[in-house]
């Protein structure tokens, strides 16, 4: 019986290897300077949050589209981001008892910005992706130059395999090469 057990943990172990390689990647590029310094993310949680939605949206965009078992690594996806969130909530002193209302909080944010940028990439609008991306990040960033990363990150992943997705690094083209565009 012992042996069932650990057996389970040892294939979801590997099963998420690399989808937490993936993630690693994600919370890289998400951190990206160029982001904070041309595009005028806020360098604060919140800037750091919307940073890191964008970039999980454009991989779990590029997922969904993608066939089995795409779909299960996009939940896992999923599943890690919110527990690195969690995570930092817990390590910035946020209490037990406060998390669970936080990561409820987070997790609306999240579904909500996975909606409005689909909407805005999906019609090819660039004017409204640059609104939403305003809108959800703040006045003071450059909408237009971050609209254009996204368009352009978008057009490299949808080139991509999941296998590709796992294994690529960098997986997004720089931020800054897309500021002159």
């Amino acid at each position: 019986m012992e042996a069932v057990i650990f057996g389970l943990f040892g294939r979801k172990r590997a099963r998420m290897a690399p989808v937490n390689a993936l993630l690693e990647r994600i919370v890289a590029a998400s951190r990206e300077p160029a982001l904070y310094l041309q595009g005028r993310v806020p360098d604060d949680f919140e800037g750091r949050f919307e940073a890191l939605t964008l970039h999980l949206f454009l991989v779990l965009r590029r997922l969904r589209e993608l066939p089995a078992p795409a779909a299960d690594a996009a939940q896992d996806l999923i599943d890690a981001s919110f527990a690195y969130l969690e995570l930092g909530f817990r390590q910035g002193g946020i209490s037990d008892i406060a998390v669970p209302k936080r990561m409820k909080k987070i997790g609306r944010s999240f579904y909500g910005r996975l909606g409005g940028y689909e909407e805005a990439l999906a019609a090819a609008d660039a004017d409204a992706l640059a609104a939403s991306l305003a809108r959800n990040i703040g006045p003071e960033v450059d909408a237009a130059a971050l609209a254009r990363h996204v368009a352009a990150a978008a057009a490299v992943l949808a080139t991509r395999s999941l296998d590709d997705i796992l294994a690529a690094d960098p997986l997004f083209p720089p931020f800054a090469d897309r500021l002159e565009a």
